[in-house]
């Protein structure tokens, strides 16, 4: 048929020597000749024909076949067949399918040409599908490669059967790399793409040093220590967290090992990044402790529904746990996912005063109390008015200098204050041309929507384009110094999982319309 003079089994040694190179099965070769034959015998029976071709595992002898449907009356003899001729082949009936079969033939220039073709493209296919399953297994995990060559501040990294890439944010700062290096990268992505698998490496991911970790102390690999979090400024400084799952080890201990030689042999690795290793608790104020060392903290407050902290010490280890440029407490932040504030102790006796100022005074004003009794009030946990508005007469007349009179009185002016300042909030709302999309938005108060509309943000649309941090606050480094960006609903203490919650859902209402 191919070549008369041809050995049949030669197909099959070329099968099974292609497999082996590329580490293909045999059968997927097999199955690409049968492909590339049968678009060759097209050209030499007519394209309009669907043509099977079959070659024999044993012998290596090839069947062509043209698969026709069973019909009444044909139309086309190249597609159909009569059901009278059909039953040569058979008992069938309308519909079913009929393998003809083809004579041999010779292949021409041309059709062997594209034979191999449709052959080399899916055995080609065939090897990056492998790759690509291989390398996807060996995601998050370190690999070794040699260097092979930098490309605009990109390494390309050689791992043997493949190449991988790590980009230039993903290289330690400053770090000195050549071609022909041996360099290890932890494995974040394997991406199926048009030109083969894509294999992306990191060596500033946090990560990569937590897989340095596990390779250097045995306790961690064996599962004794678990690594709880960690965080990275590149080429600069580190921390990582861990825990001990035996209460008898020492974590600190073990990671750092005999003379330091564990955690040195990580440190190596990382171009001389220095690591701080924190002893984790399920106390955030003692993890926090530990991660903003060298600094003494006096105190913590800590607010975990919303994720924050304030940090209180003394004036002279406040720069200790700022760090040069923020960056002590910037790790500390990533490390426990919490917003740290940090002050003074003197800024936080201010900050306490001035809340309780701030207090009395609202109380004096909306509610007409003396500055004795709003103190008193406030004193007691009465930050608001709507805390004095549904709280109990008995309660309140519970507390000593205040007398059931006094208790009613206070209620019914609370009352009376809120339901004019909701009244006034609403007016408000509408003055500012307020979307009706937006007031409607489930979980945003009337105080939250004149807040917004005072920042010009008057649309589902303009709350949709947000981001959590624009509403909830938080903290930037400018020039180097850690600023307190102040969020559009801050005083309404709002949590971050609130605040991501209220603006997925306006921008699934926007896309969905």
């Amino acid at each position: 048929m191919l070549n008369k003079r041809a050995d049949k089994l030669e197909l099959l040694r070329i099968a099974e020597a292609v497999a082996l190179e590329k580490s293909i099965d045999k059968e997927l070769i097999i199955n690409s000749m049968e492909t590339g034959i049968a678009k060759a015998a097209k050209s030499k029976f007519g394209n309009e024909n669907e043509i099977k071709v079959s070659i024999n595992r044993d012998s290596g002898d090839i069947e062509l076949f043209r698969k026709l449907v069973v019909v009444e009356m044909p139309e086309n003899t190249n597609t159909e067949i009569s059901l009278k001729d059909a039953e040569k082949y058979g008992e069938k009936k309308i519909g079913d399918e009929v393998l003809q079969p083809l004579p041999s033939f010779d292949f021409g220039r041309i059709a062997a040409q594209t034979a191999k073709q449709v052959i080399s493209f899916n055995v080609r296919e065939a090897e990056r599908e492998r790759q690509f399953n291989d390398f996807i297994d060996k995601k998050d995990t370190i690999l070794s490669g040699i260097v092979k060559r930098l490309e605009f501040g990109n390494v390309i990294i050689d791992l043997g059967r493949t190449e991988a890439i790590i980009q230039k944010n993903e290289m330690i700062p400053r770090e000195n790399i050549k071609a022909g290096d041996r360099i290890k990268a932890y494995c974040y992505d394997v991406r199926r793409e048009q030109r083969g698998q894509q294999i992306f490496l990191s060596r500033a991911h946090p990560k990569f040093m937590e897989k340095l970790f596990i390779q250097e102390v045995p306790e961690i690999y064996d599962g004794l220590i678990e690594i709880k979090s960690s965080a990275r400024d590149p080429g600069s400084r580190a921390k990582i967290c861990v825990q001990a799952v035996d209460t008898s080890l020492d974590p600190v201990g073990a990671c750092v090992g005999m003379r330091g030689s564990r955690v040195q042999a990580v440190v190596n690795e990382l171009q001389g990044e220095k690591i701080d290793i924190v002893n984790w608790s399920e106390d955030p104020a003692l993890v926090v402790s530990n991660a903003l060392s060298p600094a003494e903290v006096q105190k913590v407050i800590v607010d975990s529904e919303q994720k924050k902290m304030d940090v209180i010490l003394t004036e002279e280890n406040l720069s200790k746990a700022i760090g040069r440029r923020g960056q002590n407490v910037r790790l500390a932040t990533k490390l426990l996912n919490y917003e740290i504030n940090i002050m003074t102790d003197k800024e936080e006796s201010e900050r306490r005063q001035l809340e309780f100022k701030d207090k009395t005074d609202t109380l004096m004003k909306n509610i007409e109390v003396d500055e004795t009794l709003g103190q008193l009030l406030v004193a007691e946990g009465f930050s608001t008015i709507d805390e004095i508005k549904d709280c109990e007469i008995d309660k309140l007349s519970k507390i000593e200098g205040i007398e059931e009179e006094t208790a009613k009185e206070l209620v019914q002016r609370a009352k009376e204050f809120y339901q004019k300042d909701q009244e006034e909030i609403k007016q408000k709302i509408k003055d500012l041309g307020i979307q009706a999309d937006l007031t409607e938005h489930k979980g945003l108060t009337p105080g939250m929507l004149l807040t917004l509309g005072e920042q010009k943000i008057l649309s589902l649309n303009d709350f949709a384009d947000l981001a959590s941090d624009e509403l909830t606050g938080g903290f930037d480094i400018i020039k180097g110094e850690r600023i307190k960006i102040k969020g559009y609903l801050e005083d309404f203490a709002l949590s971050r999982k609130e605040a991501d919650d209220l603006i997925m859902t306006a921008r699934d209402k926007i896309y969905k319309n």
